[in-house]
């Protein structure tokens, strides 16, 4: 398709501007239906009032970015017939039906049980509204299920074939669960665990540094730490034998990723260093001799493909991928020192005094989301120049647009979503900022619950969230 090169990168942009929005707010929606659920079950088995606050306030932060969610993933479906018309025509056999399966399982079961969740505190049973919960939560999974399975057939594609240039289904197990899509369901699932855990964390924090210890805060403290405890360490081992499934199927994404260029054995690992794609070579690299080899092939003297082999035309961008890789890694090498050295007060029973912990708690806060984006971009850009990697060019997927159509969209997006999106964003931090509304006399206040909620939640359905902006 002859489109030019600047409307083609406009395009991208577009799109990676767009789902960079999208992305955070499915994953704190994932990570807090599920905190949502672990809460409402220690109040179920326990009667302890704290986690019912703390369910009340989360389920307000989580309802504001549940909606965000939404509307941005609307923008995804509608840019597919604007801007990548020529994938949705080749390709569109297989991810159009992989969308409608979340649609019908995913979203419907979430809409379904969503307002039970959020407005039938008064309505339903105890029990009954555990269940919704439980469903909602479940509907986050299932749909991190369909999207992964979607965007790992594009990164591995089998059980299709080819009929006059057009993909054709032809084993729909295969297509599902093709040979990347485990890994990066359980490596994204970790992920939007990890990212509602920091930000749990950071907000107890935030109000631990203004002296407000009251159970509901140190609580909140302590679970996030907990988490963050059991998913890190497990998500570093998910990252690393995702790393070797993508050696084998995308060898050309693991040169780019490590900045290698020669193919050869016992190859050095480039810790830091300025991949040069003109010049083929990575300047200012500084190597630990072999430790490449270890860490991709888990021997000492393994060989790894390097850039060179590859044609020109076929290699990523590594200069792009080194980097975000490496962002990716570095913010996960911080957690797992936060959750260790949380562990350490913990044991020392220091945890809710030490001030400069709690403040690197409250740093590390956005971390989460940080590296989920440099993964996302780690992943899609290193898939280049590929939409259907070995299938369909980047460049043959997308529509027969001119710089200036582009260019308007993409300036009308960026103005629209900072608007919006920002709007958004800053009214949860508010929400977070005020913190959960937990009684002084917690006993008095245990002995009062009726376990039905509280009603000012339930009449006004759109004022979920209740607390003004401005306040």
């Amino acid at each position: 398709m002859n489109v030019p090169d600047t409307a083609l990168l406009l395009a991208r942009w577009q799109f990676a501007f767009t789902v960079s929005f999208h992305i955070i707010f499915p994953a704190i929606s994932i990570g807090l239906a599920s905190y949502l659920a672990v809460l409402e079950g220690l109040w179920l088995k326990t009667g302890k009032l704290v986690y019912k606050e703390l369910f009340f306030f989360w389920s307000k932060i989580f309802a504001v970015g549940f909606a965000m969610g939404v509307v941005s993933g609307v923008v995804m479906s509608y840019q597919f017939g604007t801007n990548w018309s020529g994938f949705s025509a080749i390709a569109g056999s297989v991810t159009g039906p992989l969308l409608t399966f979340e649609v019908m399982t995913a979203f419907f079961l979430e809409a379904g049980f969503l307002g039970i969740m959020l407005f039938g505190w008064t309505k339903v049973g105890p029990k009954a509204h555990f269940f919704a919960t439980l469903m909602v939560a479940t509907g986050t999974l299932i749909s991190t299920f369909w999207i992964l399975s979607s965007n790992s057939w594009m990164q591995t594609p089998q059980g299709y074939g080819l009929v006059d240039g057009k993909v054709v289904p032809t084993d729909w197990f295969k297509i599902v669960f093709n040979p990347s899509f485990p890994y990066r369901l359980v490596h994204m699932s970790l992920a939007a665990f990890i990212v509602a855990a920091l930000l749990v964390g950071a907000c107890a924090a935030w109000h631990l540094l203004r002296d407000r210890k009251d159970p509901a805060i140190r609580k909140a403290f302590s679970m996030a730490l907990w988490m963050l405890l059991l998913v890190v360490p497990i998500q570093i081992a998910v990252g690393d034998a995702h790393g070797l499934n993508t050696r084998e199927y995308q060898p050309a994404k693991i040169a780019a990723i490590e900045g290698l260029w020669e193919t050869e054995k016992g190859v050095a690992l480039n810790l830091v260093g300025w991949p040069d794609m003109k010049a083929e070579t990575t300047r200012y690299a500084w190597r630990i001799p072999h430790l490449g080899s270890v860490v991709l092939t888990h021997s000492w003297d393994g060989e790894v493909r390097g850039l060179k082999s590859f044609a020109p035309e076929d290699r990523p961008n590594s200069t792009i991928v080194f980097w975000s890789f490496r962002i990716m890694v570095g913010m996960g090498t911080l957690m797992l020192l936060l959750a260790l050295t949380g562990l350490a007060l913990r044991r020392r029973g220091r945890l809710y005094d030490a001030r400069w912990f709690q403040r690197f708690t409250l740093y590390m806060g956005p971390t989460g989301l940080i590296a989920l984006l440099a993964g996302w971009v780690t992943t899609e850009a290193g898939r280049q120049p590929w939409v259907v990697y070995g299938v369909l060019r980047t460049r043959d997927a997308v529509s027969a647009l001119s710089v200036q159509q582009v260019g308007t969209s993409l300036m009308i997006f960026v103005m629209v979503y900072f608007l919006v999106f920002g709007t958004g964003i800053y009214y949860m931090l508010k929400l977070m900022a005020k913190g959960p509304n937990f009684p002084h006399d917690e006993a008095a206040a245990e002995a009062a619950d009726t376990g039905r909620g509280r009603e000012r939640f339930d009449h006004r359905p759109m004022s979920r969230p209740t607390d003004s902006i401005d306040e």
